[in-house]
């Protein structure tokens, strides 16, 4: 095939990537044209006893169904709407409570102090409309218990106490499937980072998976189903559910959104683009980040498909996009960019990343966000020859970091000391000292293995696994380089650069049987490639031989 050729044929690839995009954002649009606001919402099913007449008792369904997809401003004005029709409906002031914390998973991140000091207002407002049974009393208790603390503890005790609070509802309640869902929700949402036995996350799928068995349609249950299983040995076990949550509530954006947490760890990327479209065009970017987060996880999977102008399609939209105060909108604000640069390795790129909106933006609120544009350029400038431009990203990463701790995010704060050592790990062996680099980037390899993702990002900007096989790739050591592509693998399947790793070394020690392997399963998983990459036109030679 002549490069003409070659150049017209990813043309070709990469017009039928666009038709598709473009006819499934009409499609979303021609959809919520016809249905002009007036249908019933598509949110699922639930049935959430309270004492109230028949009217506020259906829209408190409906309320408790818009938190069960975290759409939050929707659950709190149907609520209202409960109370409308029933003035002494405690329990809609108990959802409102419920609402205002944002999502659990971010937690501390959303916790607001306005939510914090509306709170405790709203759980009284529900004692004074009237809570008509001990059951609805030990619902307001329990979040109750969040709001006020036990001794004023911090928000991770606070937690613990509420999850503790919630199992206790459970078991007095065990005909009560809305306790034990809230219930799994918050255990699931109180895991240990570095717990590998993910011993929260399971009981939390024991519980719901009966639940779901019973009641197919209710959101909750396949949404936290999928949280609980939002992890790499997991993620397998949660497909059923990934797969049947954008059909239970295809008016809710984040359940249109959520699915791809699993396609993601299961390497589904066409799926997780589809799904992340429909959320993406959906979204209230008025109201929400939801169209934002969709946006960092569709460009994600474009890149692992070889499909580099949609993923610069996505980002262009993304920076266009009206941006709330939210680290839902700030990390993918860093993220897609950086994404864009590094998946293609394009160091020089990467290397001088602009920060999107660097004066009007708040990034001093999010110094775990701000820190993906220092890891992208701290990686790509030592990746490009220049050490001492990269020890300054680290050190401006190390201070990104301290901001981190003194805000108490300690779980960001040690994300980003694994950068800082990634990228001084890089700058080591960019001077010369490979043995200590590749030291270096060892060390951080196995800190991020040890601890698990958060729900904000599909996983590591890159890995640092798959820094230290590219580092290993240069120091010539194709063996050990090809050992640490697999492991990247068996955490990230279906990941186009440990792919074309582990097929180019290979190549290198003489595999011919193994680097053909990985080079077609890099052809097929770059069949609609619209961007003509060395990685491709590398893999294409292996087999050809």
């Amino acid at each position: 095939m002549t490069p003409k050729e070659a150049w017209n044929e990813f043309m070709r690839k990469g017009a039928k990537v666009l038709i598709s995009t473009l006819l499934a954002l009409a499609l979303t649009q021609v959809a919520r044209a016809d249905d002009g606001g007036s249908h019933k919402p598509m949110i699922g099913d639930v049935h959430f006893k309270v004492e109230c007449n028949a009217t506020a008792q259906a829209k408190f369904n409906v309320a408790i169904a818009y938190y069960h997809s975290f759409q939050w401003q929707r659950a709190i004005a149907t609520a209202d709407d409960v109370l409308k029709a029933d003035p002494t409906c405690g329990m809609a002031h108990w959802v409102k409570a419920l609402a205002i914390l944002d999502n659990p998973f971010a937690w501390p991140v959303t916790l607001s102090e306005k939510a914090m000091t509306e709170g405790p207002t709203l759980l009284d407002a529900a004692r004074n409309s009237g809570l008509k049974t001990q059951r609805e009393r030990d619902y307001v208790d329990a979040l109750d218990i969040f709001f006020k603390g036990l001794n004023n503890a911090n928000y991770r005790e606070r937690a613990d106490a509420f999850e503790k609070a919630m199992a206790q509802l459970a078991q007095r309640n065990p005909d009560d499937s809305e306790a034990t869902v809230l219930y799994a929700l918050i255990l699931s949402r109180n895991f240990n980072p570095t717990d590998k036995t993910y011993s929260n996350q399971l009981h939390a799928a024991l519980l719901l998976e009966p639940i779901f068995a019973r009641e197919p349609n209710h959101p909750g249950v396949a949404h936290y189903l999928i949280h609980s299983y939002d992890y790499p040995p997991l993620a397998k076990r949660g497909i059923d559910a990934a797969r049947k949550y954008a059909k239970i509530a295809p008016d809710a954006p984040h359940a249109l959104h959520m699915p791809s947490h699993i396609f993601t760890l299961t390497g589904f990327w066409q799926e997780s683009i589809d799904t992340n479209r429909r959320a993406a065009a959906t979204a209230d970017d008025l109201i929400t980040h939801d169209g934002h987060h969709a946006s960092d996880y569709m460009a994600y999977a474009h890149l692992q498909l070889g499909q580099d102008l949609a993923a610069r399609k996505v980002m262009e939209q993304e920076q266009a996009r009206y941006g709330i105060d939210m680290l839902g909108v700030a990390y993918p604000y860093a993220a897609i960019p950086a994404r864009i640069a590094l998946e293609r390795g394009a160091w020089q790129e990467a290397a001088n990343l602009p920060l999107h909106a660097r004066d009007t933006y708040p990034w001093r609120k999010y110094p775990q966000a701000e820190a993906v544009n220092a890891f992208a350029r701290g990686i790509g400038s030592a990746m490009s020859g220049e050490p001492a431009k990269a020890n300054f990203e680290a050190k401006r990463l190390a201070e990104l970091r301290d901001a981190a701790a003194s805000m108490k995010l300690n779980y960001w704060a040690d994300q980003i000391d694994i950068q800082v050592e990634v990228v001084r790990g890089l700058a080591a062996f960019a001077e010369g000292k490979h043995d200590e680099g590749i030291t270096i980037l060892r060390r951080a390899a196995e800190r991020e293995d040890a601890s698990a993702k958060n729900v904000v990002t599909p996983g590591p900007v890159v890995p640092a696994r798959e820094m230290l096989a590219t580092t290993l790739e240069r120091d010539g050591k194709p063996a050990d380089a090809f050992a640490e592509f697999e492991k990247v693998l068996e955490q990230q399947p279906n990941r186009y650069a440990a792919i074309a790793g582990a097929a180019q070394n290979a190549k290198r020690v003489g595999n011919e049987q193994i680097a053909v392997h990985y080079s077609e399963q890099l052809l097929k998983l770059t069949e609609y490639s619209d961007s003509p990459r060395p990685g491709i036109v590398e893999a294409k030679r292996i087999v050809e031989r």
